[in-house]
């Protein structure tokens, strides 16, 4: 921490508060003479009795950055006597006297004498000393332009600003303002603060930005680094699912168990058959299941329970899989290597059906605008139609399998499906290319995050991966424990920030990972057949339904969830407050 002694009075130092820029304006000063230290920011701290070069039990916490984030976070809140106070007692000042002096010429508009002492701050390199420089200089520029000293503008710009030689573009820019300075005053809102001078403040501010931290604390840094360990903590908390858990400093964060849906609060007996396939809507007030009775069926979530609302018939073979479109207002259902139907959520009509002659339709889903949808097809090729049934397009070749997940990004511009056994492909549909997911196990299902950045892959091996898709391909974690041999397994994102995995299991059970480590939080048992797929409420972190080979749906709430009504399931029709709701 060397630097230039400073053998001024204390009280004729100056103490400059980043936090507190905000309000000043051009011309102002941030001057306050306090009875202090006579030391620079670069002097050591006073020797004192116990006074080491760390602090902590660890012994990884500088003892000088320590103080001087203090003292800047105290700055920072208005308190400035706090802030000198624990200059002076500790004998570490939060800025040098170089860089004090260097601010104070900043507000006070001293440019030349500004960009000179920016030259004597130690630790810094040429280029940051020419950015600097330049940020200095154009608002120099634009404050001789807004006193119409033309001649003095140019000068600088010619002189001073062009021989940095750096941003090319911004100088082009700053030309303009010469030949026609109309543009400096109405320029469009994006290019506003690039053509007009901003408050001395703001340039502080942005110089702040630039130099380095041990130079100039960034603004704020005592705050950023509490909320860093607090998010740290939340993620590494097995059983954080709940926004109303609040996070202290007094303690360490910590939920219990008894945030996870683990506890059977409904059981849904309408199907006849196996039940393949179930996902909540988007707005988590619907619950859509398909089953090998070639029926599906829409429910409807109520505080008091899930509710029948629709049984949705017409399909000539078990129904694989179901998609909500964007809005909630229209599902699809597709049959194995069937057809796919498209239904009215609030009357539970046909709105139309969709087929390839001579062919099979295996998979469906929505474009994000909610005014296509898209289906793989069993000559695994992948079509896309508009909502009456006119085809716009299909991709030919090795596109999808027979049995196959298919998924879109939000944005509309990838396909992500199953094109072999053990590779997935994301197909970018506007710029044709194709990136794959190796795997070397036969892939049995996947399902795309919210986010779109990552997705969850369930492996022959009786493994789920979870790769990252944004960019480079990467796999991240391995989910382990669940039980599949014959069957497809579904799995889920699901809880609180989509933090936890959940799958079905042919050992009848369910089975909750937390997605970040990895780790096995939770083993659920009840059904009595195999599960065959999860969804997570996305709405309500504590509700997670599962469908099974057992022809039941099992809604899944916390352990101390008190049930409106016991025994709350009867044939699939749930008794709240002492009625029912039918058809």
């Amino acid at each position: 921490m060397g630097g230039v002694e400073d053998d001024e009075p204390a009280s004729k130092r100056m103490k400059l508060s980043c936090g507190g820029l905000g309000g000043l304006s051009n011309g102002s000063s941030i001057t306050e003479r306090l009875a202090g230290s006579s030391r620079d920011l670069m002097a050591r701290p006073l020797q004192s009795e116990g006074n080491e070069e760390v602090v902590g039990s660890r012994g990884v916490i500088k003892r000088v950055e320590f103080v001087r984030i203090i003292a800047e976070a105290l700055y920072s809140l208005g308190y400035k006597k706090s802030g000198a106070h624990l200059e002076e007692e500790s004998g570490i000042p939060l800025h040098s006297s170089i860089l004090n002096l260097f601010m104070q010429q900043i507000l006070d508009g001293k440019w030349d004498d500004s960009v000179a002492t920016l030259h004597n701050i130690a630790l810094l390199d040429e280029k940051i000393v020419k950015s600097a420089s330049f940020l200095i200089l154009e608002q120099k520029f634009f404050e001789l332009l807004d006193k119409d000293r033309i001649m003095d503008a140019l000068r600088t710009l010619r002189t001073e600003i062009t021989t940095l030689s750096i941003d090319n573009r911004k100088v082009r820019e700053l030309s303009s303002c010469i030949v026609s300075p109309s543009p400096c005053v109405s320029a469009s809102p994006a290019k506003k603060d690039i053509m007009r001078a901003k408050s001395r403040s703001q340039l502080l501010e942005e110089l702040q930005n630039l130099l380095p931290p041990p130079i100039m604390i960034p603004e704020k840094r005592l705050e950023h680094l509490v909320e860093q360990a607090l998010d740290l903590q939340r993620d590494a908390c097995l059983f954080h699912n709940s926004l109303d858990k609040e996070m202290s400093l007094y303690t360490d964060h910590k939920c219990g168990r008894d945030l996870i849906p683990s506890r059977t609060i409904q059981i849904l007996q309408e199907h006849t058959d196996e039940v393949w396939f179930l996902q909540f809507s988007h707005n988590g007030k619907y619950l859509a299941s398909s089953s090998s009775d070639r029926s599906a069926i829409i429910w409807e979530v109520e505080d008091c329970g899930v509710l029948l609302k629709h049984k949705l018939f017409g399909h000539q073979k078990p129904v694989s899989s179901v998609s909500w479109s964007p809005d909630d207002h229209q599902l699809l259902t597709c049959g194995v290597e069937e057809a796919v139907r498209r239904w009215d959520v609030a009357s539970g009509e046909c709105l139309h059906v969709y087929e390839k002659a001579g062919l099979g339709l295996v998979s469906c889903g929505w474009f994000p605008d909610g005014k296509w949808i898209f289906s793989g097809v069993n000559d695994k090729s992948i079509c896309m139609w508009k909502l009456d049934g006119k085809e716009l397009e299909c991709w030919k070749g090795q596109r999808t399998l027979k049995i196959s997940d298919l998924e879109i990004t939000s944005d509309g511009k990838q396909i992500i499906s199953t094109c072999r056994e053990t590779t997935i492909l994301l197909l970018d549909r506007e710029a044709k290319v194709e990136r794959l997911i190796e795997e070397n196990q036969t892939i049995t299902s996947f399902l795309l995050s919210k986010d779109n950045k990552f997705l969850l892959v369930n492996l022959l091996n009786q493994e789920i991966h979870l790769w990252n898709i944004e960019g480079e391909v990467k796999l991240v974690t391995k989910y382990k424990g669940h039980k599949r041999t014959r069957f497809v397994i579904r799995s889920c994102f699901g809880g609180l920030e989509q933090a936890f995995v959940a799958s079905g299991s042919e050992d009848s059970q369910v089975y909750i990972w937390h997605r970040g480590s990895g780790d096995l939080i939770e083993a659920l048992p009840g059904h009595s057949g195999a599960v065959n797929s999860v969804s997570w409420n996305p709405a309500n972190p504590h509700m997670l339904a599962s469908a099974s080979d057992d022809r039941t749906i099992r809604i899944w709430g916390l352990n101390n969830l008190d049930l409106k009504h016991k025994g709350a399931h009867s044939n699939g029709t749930h008794y709240c407050n002492g009625g029912t709701k039918t058809d």
